[in-house]
């Protein structure tokens, strides 16, 4: 099928703003729309510059906004777009060039609900790791699945409004730690997303359940949160 695609552009060495740019190509329709940036790269214009690395939905860097909605151009198919296809960077962040943003508020955020364990109890006797429940590991296993592609994060009305907001990604991340039985920081944790930039920004839009490439229930894991800090019970 023949595909034409209309690409954001931006290069702030010789742009004042940004504009766009289109191209028509061959294409299968169970490419992924992440072959067609790389086969106009490769073969129409090698100055586009866009992040990739698995390709295969693992490392999340491939995070873009395909006809107006976040996706990991790696596991979006051109058929599912049709034959016109917008592309651009991801919202809230500011762009470095072309597709690519800058990610270190993203990350910055990350850091700050301490994404680690953070444990005082001593090392069991038999030296063994510390072990769970299978109904432990069930409370927070959707969380652990985030793969940090920022797509429900700029998904978020709220960060698009400012990014001191957490965002979705940083709350599913404090989630995982939070509900895990093998950690001892869940109220340390909670006492940071109190803060103005934490949970109480998030609206329920639902836009980063939507958004999320792994179907991790966000919403439902923000709300989790939230009760957490109103009860005092993990």
């Amino acid at each position: 099928m023949q595909v034409t695609m209309k690409i954001f552009r931006f290069n702030p060495e010789k742009d004042t703003k940004f504009h766009y740019e289109t191209y028509t190509l061959e294409a299968e329709p169970t490419d992924r729309v992440l072959d067609v940036l790389e086969r106009i790269k490769g073969y129409e214009d090698g100055t586009l510059a866009f992040r990739r690395s698995c390709a295969h939905g693992v490392c999340g860097s491939d995070a873009m906004r395909i006809n107006g909605r976040n996706y990991l151009a790696c596991k979006s198919l051109v058929k599912d777009f049709g034959a016109n296809i917008t592309v651009e960077p991801i919202l809230g962040l500011r762009v470095i060039k072309d597709l690519i943003v800058d990610m270190n508020p993203f990350f910055e955020n990350y850091k700050k609900i301490l994404p680690y364990f953070i444990t005082e109890s001593p090392i069991p006797e038999d030296g063994r790791e510390r072990l769970q429940s299978q109904e432990d590991r069930e409370r927070f296993d959707d969380t652990t699945k985030c793969i940090l592609c920022a797509a429900c994060t700029t998904s978020c009305p709220s960060f698009w409004a400012s990014d001191d907001y957490f965002g979705p990604a940083a709350i599913v991340n404090a989630h995982r730690f939070i509900f895990d039985t093998r950690d001892e920081a869940a109220s340390e944790r909670l006492e940071i997303l109190a803060e103005t930039s934490g949970v109480a920004r998030c609206h329920t839009t639902y836009n980063c359940t939507v958004a999320c490439p792994r179907e991790i229930q966000i919403t439902k894991a923000i709300g989790e949160v939230k009760m957490a800090m109103v009860t005092g019970k993990v």
